[in-house]
């Protein structure tokens, strides 16, 4: 939690200094409220004392209160300035952090995960600063105080009564933070599952729906939701003893003083009895104030085990270093090669290579497939050459110069990229295709009809209601999955890249659509490198290289028709997608 403190500003310091200042008047104020309950308590008990003075000491009491009221207003403004503006700053790092991710990292804490620790985390930590900052200043001060007010007076009696409840006390805390603190490490996790299920029911709910798996699914979250459920109950029935233990020792510790102080004034002379009461009185109301400040304790203990497991989750990820580094280099002289030499990689944990010795060159403006089974490490390939992930061995080359020594600016900048999973974001259909910064001059609304036409889209935006101002959902649900990959692949045309990476983003499309999209991009984006990868070979057999993979390695290099002779794997794919006389005919 200590780690956390360092993402606080000057600012927030600054209200946390004022804050402890009017912190310490406040307790200042409280510990004065005795002193005037006794001064009333001897007027009362004195013959002769006027009306006039208990009234001037009641004033005085009421004027603490009030003073200590308005304190308490100002501390919980800047407690909450403070607690709101760490909150802020915390979410804008980690989400920086997590946009600077490479895919390693996002696939190591998940989705579900990153997701939680943003929100629900930092939440935790926001409410444990704005009560913390009033509590945990408060406390130790109020004690402390206290103690000093009751060591003044010469009762030991009740001074080791007083001792004996705080050594309780402090028991009982030990004893619920060693049974409460893993019970919230584990629920952090356990949330982060509740997470993930929820959300792959919602993204899959056509599937599920499809095949009748709601009770499937019900089942599935209703496990999640238990173990959350349970956990939490474990937890909080540890925590909940706190309360009940607190005010049992409190009333106990003025019962016994009450008790003890009578049989002092019984043995006591009478000159010294009202003395003594007024003693008592204000021994038990500083005692009472020791046990207050060790129950705002226990809130805080309560809601610090939470808040300490999601310190600890933020803070890994907010020291996580990405395993991609920017290089330096911003500009070269080519424009548009793409190479690989010998290049293999292997995933994060995995036993064995899943690319081996991979070498070829795309030179500027060709169009080289790429065409396999599936797993045979197509999308790991040309995830590579946007450094998705860094190789193992070898190396990448954009422009002649290895993708790491780019910054990823750079580099993205030339490259435009449609995943195999058509992403739309919720805005319009222009926000979604002059998506991002592409380094050059801004995509305007005739670059966006450019881009839409290229691809093919123009038919289904132009009848939408508001054209390229209509609204598209988050995730694209508004519309076809053949509508998302036209919009996917106009948002990458329109940044005239200088290479085009398509990652099987023709598959939603009918033969006709296909056949059309790829003709008109062939002629508008002739000077641009494209790589393709698709299942289909109607999509390829147009493309001046064709490279085959198999297993990770490259087992065929050609056109079609010279794959179509020599590479038996791609012959297998052709008679598994066309007709004997297409084949013959090449």
């Amino acid at each position: 939690m200590l780690k956390i403190l360092k993402y606080l500003s000057k600012k927030e310091w600054l209200y946390i200094g004022v804050s402890i200042v009017f912190i310490i008047g406040q307790v200042w104020l409280d510990l004065k409220l005795p002193d005037y309950m006794s001064a009333i308590t001897t007027l009362v008990q004195t013959e002769g004392s006027a009306m006039s003075d208990i009234l001037t000491q009641g004033g005085y009491m009421l004027l603490c209160a009030l003073g200590s009221m308005a304190f308490s207003v100002i501390v919980g403004y800047f407690a909450a300035k403070t607690a709101a503006g760490l909150a802020k700053t915390l979410r804008g790092n980690v989400f920086d952090k997590t946009i600077g991710f490479s895919l390693e990292e996002i696939d190591r804490f998940s989705t579900a995960s990153l997701i939680n620790r943003s929100t629900n985390d930092i939440t935790q930590i926001q409410n444990v600063v704005a009560m913390g900052l009033q509590m945990i200043v408060k406390a130790p001060i109020m004690a402390v105080w206290a103690i000093v007010k009751i060591a003044g007076k010469n009762y030991w009696q009740w001074t080791a009564t007083t001792a004996v409840s705080v050594f309780i006390l402090i028991v009982v805390l030990a004893i619920t933070l060693i049974f409460a603190m893993p019970r919230f490490k584990k629920i952090q996790g356990l949330t982060d599952n509740l997470n993930r299920v929820t959300r792959e029911h919602l993204t899959g709910i056509r599937v599920v729906r499809a095949y009748n798996a709601e009770q499937y699914q019900e089942d599935k979250f209703a496990k999640a939701n238990d173990e959350v459920t349970v956990t939490n109950m474990t937890a909080n029935r540890v925590m909940a003893l706190m309360s009940p233990t607190m005010t049992l020792i409190s009333s106990g510790l003025t019962l016994v003083v009450y008790w003890i102080g009578a049989y002092i004034i019984e043995a006591a002379g009478m000159d010294a009895k009202l003395g003594i009461f007024s003693d008592m009185v204000v021994f038990s109301n500083y005692a009472i104030q020791v046990i207050q400040a060790f129950m705002m304790l226990n809130m805080i203990f309560i809601m610090m085990p939470r808040a300490q497991v999601s310190a600890r989750r933020i803070c890994e990820v907010l020291d996580t270093e990405s395993r991609i580094h920017d290089g330096k280099k911003t500009a070269s002289a080519a424009q548009g090669t793409v190479e690989f030499r010998d290049v293999s990689f292997r995933y994060p944990g995995a036993a064995a290579d899943t690319l081996h010795n991979i070498s070829f060159t795309a030179q500027k403006g060709e169009t080289v497939a790429l065409i396999g089974a599936t797993g045979c490490g197509k999308t790991t390939l040309i995830n590579l050459i946007p450094r998705f992930y860094d190789v193992s061995q070898g190396q990448v080359l954009v422009d002649g110069q290895d993708v790491r020594d780019y910054t990823q600016e750079a580099l993205h900048n030339r490259i435009g990229y449609v995943s195999q999973k058509a992403v739309l974001f919720s805005g319009t259909v222009t926000s979604n295709i002059a998506f991002g910064e592409n380094g050059k001059e801004a995509i305007g609304a005739q670059g966006v009809e450019e881009a839409v036409s290229i691809a093919q889209a123009a038919e289904f935006v132009e009848k939408m209601e508001g054209t390229y101002d209509a609204p598209i959902a988050q995730g694209g649900t508004n519309v076809s999955g053949g509508q998302k990959q036209r919009l996917s692949i106009a948002r990458a045309v329109a940044r005239k890249p200088e290479i085009l990476i398509f990652d099987d983003s023709f598959s939603a499309l009918d033969y006709k659509t296909d056949r059309t999209l790829r003709s008109v991009l062939h002629q508008k984006t002739a000077d641009t490198t494209k790589m393709i990868v698709a299942q289909r070979i109607s999509t390829i057999k147009d493309a001046d290289r064709i490279l085959v993979l198999d297993h990770g390695r490259i087992v065929g290099k050609g056109t079609h028709a010279e794959l179509l002779k020599n590479c038996p794997e791609y012959l297998e794919i052709a008679q598994s997608q066309l007709s004997k006389e297409e084949i013959e005919n090449g």
